[in-house]
């Protein structure tokens, strides 16, 4: 017996993820999980809390002189951490 339609699995779960409204939660845990990672462990030792509302991500820090070198660097933030996740995710980042 062949196949003629097979596609890979990957291709039939990011459907079905996106078909149930999952897609969006998904690569958001992703981007949050992924933060670490991204800014390195110096930068998340200052971090105390990480989460996204309207495709802006909240950051809060503990550290006013990391705050504002962190306002410098956003924009590249924000291409790391969308790249990380292979999605566009966020569009912004607050630093509180």
């Amino acid at each position: 017996m062949r196949r003629t339609k097979s596609e890979p699995v990957g291709e039939l779960l990011r459907a079905f993820l996106r078909q149930q409204g999952l897609e969006t939660p998904l690569n958001e845990y992703r981007l949050i999980q992924g933060w670490e990672q991204v800014v390195g462990p110096t930068v998340n030792r200052y971090t105390r809390d990480l989460h996204i509302r309207n495709q802006t991500l909240y950051v809060r820090l503990i550290s006013p002189a990391l705050k504002q070198e962190l306002m410098m660097l956003r924009r590249s933030y924000i291409e790391r951490l969308n790249a990380y996740v292979g999605a566009q995710v966020i569009a912004d980042i607050v630093f509180v």
